[in-house]
């Protein structure tokens, strides 16, 4: 309402012609009233007929009225100027609807300037002084303005949330530790964000660590592009020198030979900057995972920063480029001299056409394969068993890392994905680039092993068994050494008997190694294949009593 009358008031001093407030303001005999240099203007057009109007009324003046400053107008037009732009500027403290309002406020509200953790308020500058004058209100957490602060307050017990519950990742209230969370592992909300920054820290090292490496293997394609085409264009000169001397008699040939040289010059800076382009954008999305996850660790309040907390896992795909040192296009040199000694005696007998030998650049986008422990822990994944998966006669732990074989079946609700036969088990989670994993195992024999999700499960069909189909392999284990089942064919395996055996993937690739975990990795085994599908770890065993659990690694 108060808007809106300001409006009527601020309408009441402008000026109809220029539609703008009075300058100068005249009144003219009908009693309406204009800017000095409006009127004028327009009676200055009116004066060949001799006649003067108001553009208003429309009123007539045989004589030209004359023009008096209002003064009294000019001043009431003066203070709506001051008062107009005070107004504004109060207005500019008041909340909007996008804007988070102090809640002590009465009337119309100002905008918060500060939201209070421990009140779970906001508050404007003025009534936000209380929290730097008064002891008890000083030591309460003050952030930016939030419209969330209800998020941090307990549904069920109408408490703030001071806790987190790592056994069910969530915020708490005090008496939800005491009530439904009795038992768990409970800390602060502030001890869960410390631990959460600083693996959220380490994680942005790991990916600034990525884009550096990535920028460098991008400046390395990059001489590797002139390399190729600076061989190629000493090739050309060469060949020119060459064919001068027959430059009659092969002149066709010297062009396709050169076509040749440019063709595949074309074609191998064309892979070259394919890769290139494809660690440019693994470098962009790496800056964009880094911004996000430093807006997040900005954030002040707790149980935003841990609502918001993203899964922190390293990116799977660690790779970087191999390039071996390759002659490139000399070999058409050569070619060509050496016709150039022979072509005398070949054209009595023959034309003999010469080819280009085709030559490869060796850009790898992948490095060699791990050999010491820390550089296998650089892909180390997060393994889970999936429930839904394990035979009746086996017992998950409570985190799904470890299974062992009972005297008794297990009373396991009925599941298509579920072994029904075979005492195995799948992991929930796929299998795609590099990964690595590590599995304790106790007991007289104990199978470890991948598959596609796609393995039958019902039945005691060998298309169900780790390592008798073409959709599972199997490495086992027993006391008296290893063995490697792959499409029900038997590979010897030899090497130190060891309770924790590594696993190595790259999927791409297809490669899928087994190692003697110790302080020096010691290969079992190495599988070198194709893998059409993501992959599953997997578990099958044997007897009771027999154990295996996947280890936490990082």
């Amino acid at each position: 309402m108060e808007q809106k009358g300001d409006k009527v008031y601020r309408e009441s001093f402008t000026c109809s012609i220029c539609l703008d407030l009075l300058k100068d303001s005249v009144t003219i005999p009908c009693g309406h009233t204009y800017c000095m240099n409006c009127i004028k203007t327009h009676w200055d057009e009116e004066d060949q007929r001799k006649i003067y109007s108001c553009p208003q009324c429309r009123q007539t003046f045989t004589l030209r009225p004359v023009l008096v400053k209002n003064i009294m107008l000019a001043a009431l037009v003066e203070q709506l100027k001051k008062t107009g732009l005070q107004s504004a500027a109060a207005d500019h403290c008041y909340a909007g609807l996008e804007d988070v309002a102090c809640d002590v406020c009465t009337g119309r509200k100002r905008k918060a300037f500060k939201s209070c953790l421990t009140c779970l308020a906001s508050y404007c500058e003025n009534h936000l002084q209380h929290h730097y004058d008064a002891p008890p209100l000083k030591k309460h957490k003050l952030v930016e303005p939030s419209k969330k602060l209800q998020e941090n307050i307990c549904s069920r017990h109408d408490e703030v949330m001071k806790m987190f519950c790592r056994t069910d990742q969530q915020s708490i209230c005090y008496l939800c530790s005491v009530d439904e969370h009795k038992g768990h592992d409970t800390v602060s909300v502030a001890a869960e964000r410390t631990e959460r920054q600083r693996e959220l820290e380490v994680s942005r090292l790991n990916i600034q660590q990525r884009i550096q490496d990535r920028e460098k293997d991008v400046e390395l394609l990059q001489q590797e592009v002139k390399t190729i085409s600076n061989s190629a264009e000493k090739v050309v000169e060469d060949n020119e020198k060459i064919f001068t001397e027959l430059i009659r008699l092969i002149q066709r040939r010297s062009s396709f030979v050169n076509l040749q040289i440019r063709s595949q010059q074309e074609t191998e800076v064309s892979r070259v900057k394919e890769f290139q382009e494809k660690l440019q954008q693994e470098i962009t999305e790496l800056k964009r995972k880094d911004a996000e996850l430093k807006q997040l660790s900005h954030t002040e309040d707790h149980n935003q920063f841990l609502h918001n907390y993203p899964s922190v896992s390293e990116p799977t795909d660690s790779s970087s480029i191999n390039i071996r040192p390759l002659s490139y296009f000399e070999d058409v040199t050569a070619a060509v001299s050496e016709l150039r000694d022979k072509l005398q005696d070949i054209l009595k007998e023959e034309w003999t056409n010469i080819s280009l030998t085709e030559t490869e650049v060796d850009v790898l986008l992948s490095e060699p394969e791990p050999k010491t422990r820390a550089d296998f822990l650089r892909y180390s994944c997060e393994i889970t068993l999936d429930p839904n998966t394990a035979n009746p006669w086996l017992l998950l732990s409570e985190a799904n890392r470890e299974a062992e074989v009972m005297h008794e079946p297990q009373s396991y609700p009925s599941h298509t994905d579920r072994f029904t036969h075979w005492v195995q088990v799948l992991s929930k989670e796929s299998l795609l680039g590099r990964c690595y994993w590590e599995v304790e195992w106790s007991g007289e024999r104990v199978d470890i092993a991948v598959a596609y999700k796609n393995i039958m499960r019902a039945g005691n069909s060998n298309k169900c068994r780790f390592g008798f189909n073409n959709k599972s392999c199997s490495f086992k284990c027993h006391s008296s050494g290893y063995e490697f089942w792959s499409k029900r064919k038997l590979s010897p395996v030899s090497g130190p008997v060891s309770s924790r055996v590594g696993v190595y993937l790259d999927h791409s690739a297809g490669i899928l190694s087994f190692y003697s975990v110790s302080e020096i990795m010691t290969l079992l085994h190495r599988v070198q294949t194709t893998f059409t599908q993501p992959l599953y770890a997997g578990i099958h065993f044997y007897t009771p009593g027999a154990k295996a659990e996947f280890c936490k690694l990082k």
